[in-house]
């Protein structure tokens, strides 16, 4: 072997071996987890990843999935070309195609349903990533539909609208200056890696960390206090809680009595729930309710961490999730040094400390629509709240066409499998007239479209990202476009200038939305892509902690709202509450179903064909007690069969410490064993249509097949 081989084959980066690192980000996750990535090029082909060490925000880490990306990118299953469906929908059999025919045959077909049945018979959905949403909103406003949606449907916007409907803003934890730091499902260790470092040391200078989690995870384990509760009765944890602490005189009564509305009626709420009525209901005893409250009271403040999805994904989430952020206001720890802290973001959902004007851009051509959005009147918060149509209910309107019908969707990374009850949503694409999907993988999904159009990866693109910091940074392509792939962007500034050309700001692209939205600050797309990592806003500033105490909260009454003066207006319980009668997910059958657990090497559907993640977790598992599996004679590998009112599922047991006895957690996204087939499609939150993924009553039994 030659000096120029082994450098080679040790993938040295200099002029010998002709090896460069670029640097770019991996979009897998989440925008708040969007990490510097050094892609080591040879011959234009990704042949290894680092971390960026010079990258304020992951300072040269990366999870296991963000290691993953060069066999992420060049996963078997890319799609290489648009495409023209030749066989029956869902076959899967197409026909190549060029760019122009496709865009041609998508302006014809999407010109023609308009004139015929109006542009909201068009709706336009994004999925993941979300970096290309400025411009899809507003392409899918300037066509004239009032029908965009996006798969925060179903994930972060309960987030959001518990935090509207309480405080009148989302709020994010002081935890630098907290005394206890409450992780309501918070779990790190498989995803949000980058917290871990903080929780550290935050432990490390004497700080209490309370987890409430019904796994035993690695940030469980290692916390002051866990309490292992059963799926979606958080409400009632979180009410019991409150009343321990208002029992023995903990609470902050001057906050309470300054800053809030609705006390009296939100006590006597917190009465109804006496420590044995949450042990019932909770399985938390009455001496850890006790060691809660007092942890929480006694060594404040108190900053809370609440994970969007555990908490959201019940048929009570809403309500669970407004009893949580109650306890801020019991304990006097909002907007204070140490509590939680009001903040508005800055861009594609991350705060980073200074003002854009993208919510500007998205919604500058919003249409006066005669038509509600998709599922408005069905879910009285999400209309009240929430700027985009509710996904869970396009597949009924599909196929009932009422109140008017859905002809086409133009689909960004739509994913069948997060839809209950799914062939559900497969009946309804079947009967779709027009459906094109843009991705970048062949995905259940795309086997429905009449047109397919091949998107690229974060590798093969630039995009805008901020950090909490305050940097930004516009990355650029590493490599070209993989086959014959385009950016999402492209794609729509493309078909943008075919079906919204009056619109020239939209037509000019995703470099010039970014310098619209950057226009009151010094920096620019320009200047930011000449750097070749993140770029320090001159702009940014730390949030101001307090404000809210003296100039009021953005709430109806200006106040932290215990009774929430919109939900009383929409006729919905306005007090924090369990919503016991909402949750019923056992309906006499045995276990306690969750189906959107979380795994360290996956997240959804997007990484179960990558063969290195796969490889750590190859077969679809269902994780149950051991208890449990010692009373059924089953071991490890074990095949099993889940029933539930949604239908069956069979696949094999996994008999885990980190569970409780009859409850049962089976991760999601498996295309040969989708764990969403098992709720029916219309397991859903009331006020806010959000599915009830990690509560569903389930039969298991041995497996004889």
């Amino acid at each position: 072997m030659t000096e120029l081989e082994k450098l080679r084959k040790a993938k040295i980066p200099c002029p010998e071996t002709g090896i460069e690192v670029k640097h770019t980000l991996c979009d897998i996750c989440t925008p708040e987890n969007h990490c510097g990535v050094d892609a080591y090029v040879l011959d234009g082909r990704v042949i290894k990843v680092e971390g960026t060490k010079e990258h304020p925000h992951n300072r040269g880490l990366l999870c296991t999935k963000g290691a993953a990306n060069r066999d992420y990118i060049y996963r078997e299953d890319r799609l290489k070309t648009p495409m023209r469906r030749v066989g029956k929908k869902g076959e899967g059999k197409f026909a190549p195609i060029t760019w122009e025919e496709a865009y041609d045959e998508i302006t014809r077909r999407l010109t023609r349903i308009k004139e015929k049945d109006g542009p909201d018979s068009v709706a336009v959905f994004s999925g993941y990533p979300k970096w290309y949403r400025g411009l899809l909103k507003r392409f899918a406003y300037s066509f004239g539909t009032i029908n965009y949606g996006t798969e925060s449907a179903v994930c972060f916007d309960a987030t959001m609208m518990a935090c509207a409907a309480t405080m009148g803003a989302f709020c994010v934890p002081d935890l630098a200056h907290s005394g206890v730091h409450i992780g309501w499902g918070l779990s790190p260790h498989y995803t949000g890696y980058l917290s871990i470092q903080g929780l550290q040391a935050f432990q490390a200078r004497g700080g209490k960390l309370l987890i409430v989690d019904p796994k035993k995870t690695p940030l469980a384990a290692a916390a002051d206090l866990h309490l292992q509760i059963k799926p979606g009765t958080d409400g009632a944890l979180a009410l019991g809680i409150a009343r321990v602490i208002f029992e023995r005189g903990w609470q902050d009564q001057a906050y309470l009595d300054g800053h809030t509305v609705g006390l009296e009626e939100y006590r006597r709420e917190v009465d109804k729930f006496d420590p044995a009525t949450v042990e019932r209901i909770t399985g938390i005893t009455p001496g850890q309710l006790e060691a809660a409250a007092e942890l929480i009271a006694r060594h404040g403040p108190a900053s809370l961490h609440q994970s969007a999805s555990p908490l959201t994904q019940h048929r009570n989430g809403f309500q669970n999730y407004r009893a949580i952020l109650a306890l801020l206001a019991v304990t006097g720890s909002y907007d204070c040094p140490g509590g939680n802290f009001p903040l508005s973001f800055t861009y594609n959902y991350q705060a980073a400390g200074f003002s854009t004007r993208e919510e500007e851009y998205k919604n500058a051509t919003k249409p006066a629509s005669r038509h509600p959005r998709i599922g408005e009147g069905r879910f009285p918060v999400w209309d009240a709240i929430q700027d985009e149509f509710q996904v869970m209910d396009l597949p009924r309107q599909i196929l009932e066409g009422t109140p008017y019908p859905i002809r086409a969707v133009l689909g960004f990374g739509l994913n069948l499998l997060m839809f209950p009850q799914t062939d559900y949503m497969r009946k309804a694409l079947e009967e779709l007239e027009f459906f094109v999907a843009v991705d970048l993988f062949d995905t259940p999904a795309v086997r429905y479209a009449d047109i397919v159009l091949p998107a690229c990866s974060s590798f093969e693109r630039g995009e805008l990202r901020v950090y909490p910091s305050g940097h930004a940074f516009y990355t650029n392509p590493v490599i070209q476009p993989l086959y014959d792939s385009r950016s999402d962007a492209d794609i729509i500034t493309d078909l943008a200038r075919r079906l919204t050309p009056q619109d020239t700001l939209l037509c000019q692209g995703y470099e010039a939305f970014v310098d619209y939205a950057l226009q009151d600050l010094s920096v620019s797309a320009a200047s930011l892509k000449s750097s070749p990592f993140p770029v320090q806003v001159p702009e940014a500033g730390p949030p101001a902690v307090g404000l809210t105490r003296t100039q009021g909260l953005p709430t109806p009454s200006g106040k932290f709202e215990l009774k929430s003066t919109l939900l009383e207006k929409l006729g919905v319980d306005s007090i924090p509450t369990y919503g016991e009668a909402f949750f019923q997910p056992e309906g006499g059958r045995g276990y306690l179903l969750s189906t959107g657990v979380r795994l360290p090497n996956a997240l959804h559907s997007r990484l179960h064909k990558v063969p290195m993640l796969r490889s750590l977790r190859p077969q679809v598992m269902v994780d149950m007690s051991v208890e449990d599996a010692r009373r059924l004679g089953l071991k490890r590998g074990d095949r099993v069969r889940l029933t539930t009112d949604g239908g069956s599922l069979v696949v094999e047991a996994n008999p885990t410490s980190a569970v409780l006895t009859g409850t049962l957690h089976l991760f999601h996204g498996y295309e040969e064993a989708n764990a969403n087939d098992l709720l029916p499609a219309d397991w859903l939150e009331p006020c806010t249509g959000f599915p009830a993924y990690k509560s569903i009553g389930c039969d298991l039994e041995p497996c004889l097949e």
